[in-house]
């Protein structure tokens, strides 16, 4: 029994005597299996997480999105092809401008559209693509050289839209003219598409109807939101 008593009391001082995580296996009384490998839970967990899908992987050429028809109405005396800006990512980016000077009515659109893929740390495509879109919008209004802002929904367009109006001037040498411009700001699945329209009345051309204007530029989103598929 003494034997017993001071092999016991020998065991104690060799496990006192070692790192704490080691002292489990001084138990006489240890039987779990320690080479047992991770559970299903914690493998599930380690997983990296996949992005969610988006609904355009593509953008179309931003020049394509309008109809020579539409172009003809909105900008007269404008090269129906536009001038494609150019872009290193084209299935990201794009814009495409449109100008022309029709006795002296000037006018000049341009339609921009931008991609957004899913970003496991920055969101849904749609949802970063619907925070570009805010960007676009409150853009105008925070212009301190824009005047008259004012912007209204606009319905069936895309997954939502905003049209917004405004005024500008602007100075060629000592003549300063009077702009009427209108932003639309779309969006469509993960992309966004933005359409500046602006107009002007040079030497004794007046200055055009906040209503053409508004109205021009609404036709041209309608058009350029359906061209993205």
């Amino acid at each position: 029994m003494h034997r017993n008593a001071t092999r016991t009391a020998v065991r104690t001082l060799a496990c006192a005597a070692v790192p704490m995580l080691l002292v489990a296996g001084c138990s006489s009384d240890s039987g779990g299996d320690d080479s047992a490998g991770p559970s299903p839970s914690a493998s599930a967990s380690s997983a990296s997480p996949t992005p969610a899908p988006v609904k355009f992987t593509t953008l179309p050429d931003p020049c394509k999105t309008l109809s020579g028809d539409t172009v003809g109405d909105v900008v007269p005396e404008a090269k129906k092809k536009g001038k494609n800006l150019g872009s290193k990512d084209a299935d990201g980016y794009g814009t495409c401008l449109w100008s022309g000077l029709d006795d002296y009515q000037y006018r000049a659109l341009t339609v921009s559209l931008k991609r957004f893929d899913s970003d496991v740390t920055l969101g849904s495509g749609s949802e970063r693509a619907a925070e570009y879109a805010g960007q676009q919008v409150a853009a105008v209004s925070q212009d301190e050289e824009n005047k008259k802002v004012k912007d209204t929904p606009l319905d069936g367009v895309g997954d939502q839209a905003t049209s917004i109006a405004f005024e500008t001037e602007r100075k060629d040498g000592k003549k300063t003219e009077e702009y009427r411009e209108q932003r639309v700001v779309a969006i469509t699945g993960n992309v966004v598409v933005t359409v500046d329209y602006e107009g002007a009345g040079f030497e004794t051309g007046k200055t055009p109807k906040a209503e053409d204007i508004r109205e021009n530029a609404e036709k041209a989103a309608k058009e350029a939101v359906k061209a993205v598929k």
